[in-house]
Protein backbone atom coordinates (compact mmCIF):
# COMPACT_ATOMS: atom_id res chain seq x y z
CA UNK A 1 0.00 0.00 0.00
CA UNK A 2 1.28 3.45 -0.90
CA UNK A 3 2.14 5.75 2.02
CA UNK A 4 -0.03 8.87 2.11
CA UNK A 5 2.10 10.70 4.68
CA UNK A 6 5.74 10.55 5.60
CA UNK A 7 6.78 8.84 8.80
CA UNK A 8 6.20 11.13 11.78
CA UNK A 9 9.50 12.21 13.31
CA UNK A 10 8.32 13.76 16.56
CA UNK A 11 5.48 13.27 19.01
CA UNK A 12 4.00 16.55 17.70
CA UNK A 13 4.11 15.26 14.11
CA UNK A 14 2.48 12.02 15.17
CA UNK A 15 -0.17 13.86 17.20
CA UNK A 16 -1.13 16.05 14.24
CA UNK A 17 -1.16 13.17 11.74
CA UNK A 18 -3.10 10.88 14.06
CA UNK A 19 -5.63 13.56 15.07
CA UNK A 20 -6.32 14.47 11.44
CA UNK A 21 -6.72 10.81 10.46
CA UNK A 22 -9.07 10.15 13.38
CA UNK A 23 -11.15 13.21 12.51
CA UNK A 24 -11.47 12.21 8.85
CA UNK A 25 -12.32 8.61 9.68
CA UNK A 26 -14.80 9.65 12.35
CA UNK A 27 -16.50 12.06 9.93
CA UNK A 28 -16.78 9.33 7.30
CA UNK A 29 -18.04 6.71 9.74
CA UNK A 30 -20.62 9.17 11.09
CA UNK A 31 -21.96 9.56 7.54
CA UNK A 32 -22.52 5.80 7.29
CA UNK A 33 -25.88 5.63 9.00
CA UNK A 34 -29.31 4.33 8.18
CA UNK A 35 -31.63 6.75 6.50
CA UNK A 36 -33.73 8.47 9.12
CA UNK A 37 -34.56 11.81 10.57
CA UNK A 38 -32.36 11.58 13.67
CA UNK A 39 -29.88 14.46 13.59
CA UNK A 40 -26.20 14.11 14.50
CA UNK A 41 -26.90 16.07 17.70
CA UNK A 42 -29.78 13.79 18.66
CA UNK A 43 -27.76 10.68 17.91
CA UNK A 44 -24.82 12.03 19.89
CA UNK A 45 -27.03 12.80 22.90
CA UNK A 46 -28.66 9.36 22.71
CA UNK A 47 -25.21 7.77 22.53
CA UNK A 48 -24.04 9.70 25.60
CA UNK A 49 -27.11 8.62 27.56
CA UNK A 50 -26.58 5.01 26.54
CA UNK A 51 -22.90 5.06 27.47
CA UNK A 52 -23.39 6.88 30.77
CA UNK A 53 -26.47 4.96 31.85
CA UNK A 54 -28.55 7.87 33.13
CA UNK A 55 -27.82 11.59 33.21
CA UNK A 56 -29.45 14.83 34.20
CA UNK A 57 -30.10 17.19 31.30
CA UNK A 58 -27.36 19.49 32.66
CA UNK A 59 -24.83 16.64 32.77
CA UNK A 60 -25.78 15.71 29.23
CA UNK A 61 -25.38 19.30 28.05
CA UNK A 62 -21.93 19.42 29.64
CA UNK A 63 -20.88 16.14 28.01
CA UNK A 64 -22.18 17.27 24.61
CA UNK A 65 -20.69 20.75 25.09
CA UNK A 66 -23.89 22.60 24.32
CA UNK A 67 -25.94 25.11 26.26
CA UNK A 68 -28.78 23.72 28.41
CA UNK A 69 -31.52 25.31 26.25
CA UNK A 70 -30.10 23.55 23.19
CA UNK A 71 -30.04 20.25 25.07
CA UNK A 72 -33.62 20.81 26.22
CA UNK A 73 -34.70 20.93 22.56
CA UNK A 74 -32.66 17.83 21.65
CA UNK A 75 -34.01 15.86 24.61
CA UNK A 76 -37.55 16.99 23.77
CA UNK A 77 -37.21 15.55 20.26
CA UNK A 78 -35.75 12.30 21.59
CA UNK A 79 -38.56 12.04 24.12
CA UNK A 80 -41.22 12.74 21.45
CA UNK A 81 -39.84 9.83 19.44
CA UNK A 82 -39.90 7.56 22.48
CA UNK A 83 -36.11 7.16 22.56
CA UNK A 84 -35.53 8.54 26.07
CA UNK A 85 -37.60 8.88 29.21
CA UNK A 86 -37.43 11.31 32.08
CA UNK A 87 -37.62 9.99 35.64
CA UNK A 88 -37.57 11.86 38.93
CA UNK A 89 -34.09 12.35 40.36
CA UNK A 90 -33.70 10.05 43.39
CA UNK A 91 -32.26 12.75 45.69
CA UNK A 92 -33.11 16.11 44.09
CA UNK A 93 -36.78 16.70 43.41
CA UNK A 94 -35.97 19.67 41.17
CA UNK A 95 -34.15 17.50 38.64
CA UNK A 96 -34.89 14.61 36.33
CA UNK A 97 -32.81 11.72 35.10
CA UNK A 98 -32.70 10.83 31.41
CA UNK A 99 -32.49 7.18 30.41
CA UNK A 100 -32.75 5.36 27.08
CA UNK A 101 -35.87 3.40 26.24
CA UNK A 102 -35.81 0.00 24.56
CA UNK A 103 -36.69 1.77 21.32
CA UNK A 104 -33.77 4.16 21.88
CA UNK A 105 -31.44 1.21 22.37
CA UNK A 106 -32.76 -0.41 19.19
CA UNK A 107 -32.27 2.75 17.11
CA UNK A 108 -28.75 3.13 18.46
CA UNK A 109 -28.02 -0.52 17.60
CA UNK A 110 -29.14 0.11 13.99
CA UNK A 111 -26.76 3.05 13.72
CA UNK A 112 -23.92 1.00 15.20
CA UNK A 113 -24.56 -1.85 12.76
CA UNK A 114 -24.50 0.53 9.80
CA UNK A 115 -21.29 2.19 10.95
CA UNK A 116 -19.55 -1.08 11.70
CA UNK A 117 -20.64 -2.53 8.36
CA UNK A 118 -19.20 0.45 6.49
CA UNK A 119 -15.90 0.30 8.36
CA UNK A 120 -15.64 -3.49 8.10
CA UNK A 121 -16.23 -3.33 4.34
CA UNK A 122 -13.39 -0.85 3.94
CA UNK A 123 -11.05 -2.70 6.29
CA UNK A 124 -11.60 -5.89 4.28
CA UNK A 125 -9.98 -4.13 1.33
CA UNK A 126 -6.72 -3.93 3.28
CA UNK A 127 -4.19 -6.71 3.45
CA UNK A 128 -3.77 -8.81 6.59
CA UNK A 129 -0.57 -7.00 7.54
CA UNK A 130 -2.24 -3.59 7.40
CA UNK A 131 -5.21 -4.89 9.41
CA UNK A 132 -2.78 -6.23 12.04
CA UNK A 133 -1.09 -2.82 12.22
CA UNK A 134 -4.45 -1.10 12.65
CA UNK A 135 -5.49 -3.57 15.34
CA UNK A 136 -2.30 -2.83 17.28
CA UNK A 137 -2.77 0.91 16.69
CA UNK A 138 -6.32 0.66 18.08
CA UNK A 139 -4.98 -1.06 21.21
CA UNK A 140 -2.40 1.71 21.66
CA UNK A 141 -5.04 4.40 21.12
CA UNK A 142 -7.19 2.78 23.83
CA UNK A 143 -4.18 2.87 26.14
CA UNK A 144 -3.60 6.57 25.40
CA UNK A 145 -7.29 7.31 25.97
CA UNK A 146 -7.14 5.68 29.42
CA UNK A 147 -4.12 7.69 30.56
Amino acid sequence: MERLVSEPRTADDLAKTLREAIQRLNRRVRQARPVGDLTFGQLSALTSILLAGALTPRELADIERVQPPTMTKIVGKLEERGLVIRSPHPTDGRQVILAPTEQGRAIYAQFELARNAWLSEHLEQLGPEDRDVLFRAAEIMQQVARS
